[in-house]
This record gives structure tokens, sequence and C-alpha cells, in this order.
């Protein structure tokens, strides 16, 4: 299995911040992603669908032979995980949430702490439990911002528009002096110029992108599963909705040029 491709799956476009980082870590590595553009965002559905919607994405990656599956969505790490470990088992399974709570840590030790998310990450708590699970007196808040996923997903990272959007999210939040801003979804990097010009420099943002690379890594090392070729490896993209705006728009968040022809459209019904 070695050779095989690491999976990634998020709602939509988003999680190839998380890939972006991956690929930097483990050049080696093949990597295959799958957006679900045509459903999202999952976090303004209920936990069932989502979970529903996740596994289905991630049966998609499985049946094209993964070797480690990550779950580059928050909304569906906190609270798809379980049936997810469960439905897939023994594949080894990698959430965003866990690495995010421990980057927030590393960043404001002794808070406080905001987390900006979906409405399904807010609702799930998924970032409360991980950071008070390491540090029971760390005070956190979450604000859900709803807005930020289909502006990312239009390309509309900066301008006007966007800032006037974040100051409708973040004054609130900005208000109780952070120490620390949790990027709560995989879109939001995409924004990350704008969110820190709001916020200020005082305030450390947080992008659970990079610690996710790092779990990934160790993960692969302690089950022998990195990949041992030095040839530059293919990468391949799967979209439910329209692969050509995929590739055309995917290149923000990834930081580099998506061949449209590498891009599949594939159906998860």
């Amino acid at each position: 299995m070695n050779d095989a491709s690491i999976g990634i799956f998020d709602s939509g476009m988003g999680g190839l911040t998380v890939m972006r980082a991956l690929m930097a870590r483990l050049p080696q590595e093949r990597f295959l992603y799958l957006g679900d553009t045509a459903r999202l965002p999952y976090g303004t559905k209920s936990a069932d669908t989502v979970t529903r919607y996740s596994v289905q994405a991630a049966g998609a990656l499985v049946r094209r032979r993964i070797k480690l599956l990550v779950v580059a969505c928050n909304t569906a790490s906190g609270v798809a995980l379980p049936a997810l470990q469960e439905a897939f088992a023994p594949l080894p399974v990698i959430d965003v949430i866990a690495p995010g709570a421990e980057a927030a840590l590393v960043a404001s030790p002794r808070g406080p702490i905001a987390v900006i998310a979906t409405e399904g990450t807010v609702k799930a708590g998924a970032y409360m439990r991980a950071i008070h699970a390491r540090a029971a007196d760390v005070v956190v808040t979450q604000t859900p911002c709803p807005l930020f996923v289909p502006l990312a997903e239009e390309g509309l990272i900066g301008g006007e528009i966007v800032e006037l959007v974040a100051h409708h999210y973040l004054d609130p939040v900005l208000a109780q002096k952070p120490h620390a801003l949790v990027l709560g979804c995989t879109h939001y990097p995409a924004l990350k110029g704008v969110i820190a010009k709001v916020a200020g420099p005082d305030v450390l943002l947080v992008d659970s992108a990079e610690t996710t690379a790092i779990r990934v890594e160790q993960r692969l090392r302690e089950m022998d599963l990195l990949h041992s070729t030095a040839a530059r490896p293919e990468h391949r993209f799967l979209s439910t909705d329209a692969p050509e705006r995929f590739a055309r728009v995917g290149e923000i968040f990834l930081g580099r040029r998506i061949d449209p022809e590498a891009v599949e459209l594939v159906d998860l019904q």
C-alpha cells in the first residue's frame, strides 16, 4: 500500500488548503482529493446529513484505493468522525479538529481562544471539547461565520465586500480580546489576508493545515506506509459538480494550477 494515494475530502474546495500543506510536507506522496461541490456547504446541514454525505465521499475515495483518509472538513470532523472510523476500519482516519486544537494551545497556552467556524462545527462544539480536553481552564468562545464559505468558493477573497462581512462577524469576537483566533473551517485560510487585517497584529491566527500534515506524516511513518519513490507523483481530483470551475477556483486554495483534465466528475448518490 505504500504506493497508494492519500485520500482527502471536503464539502468543497477549502480542503485544498490542507492538501497544500500535505504536499509541502510529503512531496513524494500521491493525493486523491474529493470536493463535494454539488452539496456544499456542509456547515448548515444536520449532523445526520453531514454524516451520510461524509461516508459517501469517503467511500468513493476508498474504492479508488487509498492508504489513509484525511477529513479536511471541520464540520465532518466534528460530527462524522466516529462513523467514518467504524465504516472504514482499519483504514487510518485523520481529522483536522484535534490538530487545530493543539495548534491553538501552542499559540495561546492560557487563552483566551476564539474559534470561527461554520454553524455545524459551532453547534457540535468540537473545538471547545478538543481544547478543553487538553487544557480545561482555557476560555474558548465560538462564532459561526456562514458567509465565509460561499465567498471563498466564489473566489471572493479580498475587497470591500469581504471586509464588510469580516467586520460583521469578527468585531464582536475581537471585543472579547482573544489572544488566538482559530480558523475553524478549511475554507477560511483563503480569506486569511482579510481576516488578519480585521483582527490586527495582536491576534494570532491558527490554521490547522500544517498541524494536520505533521499528524499525517507521523501516522504514515508509524505504519511504515510512507512512499519511498522520489519520482514526481501524480495527483487526482474528484468533484461532484462543475469540474472546470473546480480546477479554476481551486487554484486559489491549492496555490498552484490544477489541470482540468485531472478533475473527474463523480456522483455520490
